[in-house]
């Protein structure tokens, strides 16, 4: 394994701007293989664990990007104890430019049934202040603007590549991101459905909105398992599991193709987390300018 401290820049020389975050059914993939794994310190702490660092060749070219397991080898960790802060800042450090979110969700909506890939454009905070949601703070002051935390440039990179391989995928709408671990009574849900909402997950917020401040190009691929608790309708848990199965096998097949159109054919965007510290210089320590100089690069 190599090793990054929070002191030292691990932008490496394979350059790999894009990352992955989400379940292990996204690296087990034949035609992928796992070239290192890095462990990255952070000055938040450890992320969910050491980053993946993958390769994959398609028509002659080789393809380099990494892979984060957002709740940890083995599903260890609980959405509410992820650490939100060290999995952003350690991908960045990684060099990461674009960062594809992978996550199980519930439909809030009749028309995007399970095992359709929901790519939303906007999020709804319904935790309950557990989670840390900002680089900033212990002395330095900074706002990032959270008004389009989805890059829709990205977004439509995927929607295209979910067309192509035959995916069933909806483009936009709003995913909202309870604390869990408990999934929502019947009440709540019909509460969420009611304010207009598409998805339901527990894990896409602090995420989204830390990408943001890290500069990052972020969009999520929000696979449907199931209509969370609103739909009178009973489900077995051999029917979910199904369900689960051919989610994991549509986003293998799915990064197998994103991956080569990320990399030969890069969208550019704004990084709109610079000069955003409203803080005087002179009462910025050494800790604050290594952070910034992580979330700026």
């Amino acid at each position: 394994m190599s090793n990054c401290t929070s002191n030292n820049n691990c932008n490496n020389k394979n350059n790999i701007t894009i990352g992955i975050i989400g379940g292990s059914g996204v690296y087990k993939v034949d035609g992928i293989k796992v070239v290192k794994h890095h462990e990255v310190k952070t000055p938040y702490g450890n992320p969910s664990g050491a980053i993946s660092e993958l390769t994959m060749e398609r028509n002659g070219r080789s393809y380099t990007f990494c892979f984060l397991p957002r709740h940890g080898v083995g599903h260890t960790i609980s959405p509410s104890e992820i650490n939100y802060r060290a999995n952003i800042f350690a991908l960045k450090k990684m060099g990461v430019k674009y960062l594809v979110s992978v996550s199980a969700v519930g439909s809030l909506k009749e028309e995007l049934p399970p095992k359709m890939f929901v790519l939303p454009s906007q999020f709804v905070d319904w935790t309950k202040g557990k989670r840390e949601r900002s680089f900033f703070g212990d002395g330095m002051v900074g706002h990032v603007s959270a008004a389009n935390p989805i890059e829709l440039g990205l977004q439509r990179q995927i929607a295209d590549t979910c067309k192509k391989v035959g995916i069933d995928h909806s483009v936009g709408g709003a995913y909202i991101c309870i604390e869990g671990p408990q999934f929502s009574s019947k009440a709540e849900s019909n509460i969420y459905r009611s304010f207009g909402m598409s998805v339901i997950g527990m894990t896409n917020i602090p995420e989204a909105y830390l990408a943001k401040e890290a500069g990052m190009a972020y969009a999520t691929v929000a696979m449907v398992t199931d209509y969370d608790c609103w739909k009178e309708e009973h489900c077995t848990v051999e029917e979910i599991m199904k369900v689960v199965d051919s989610n994991t096998k549509s986003i293998q097949k799915l990064i197998l193709e994103l991956i080569p159109e990320m990399s030969t054919n890069p969208i550019s965007f704004t990084q709109e987390n610079m000069n955003v510290v409203m803080t005087s210089k002179e009462k910025l320590n050494q800790r604050h300018l290594e952070i910034i100089n992580v979330l700026t690069n």
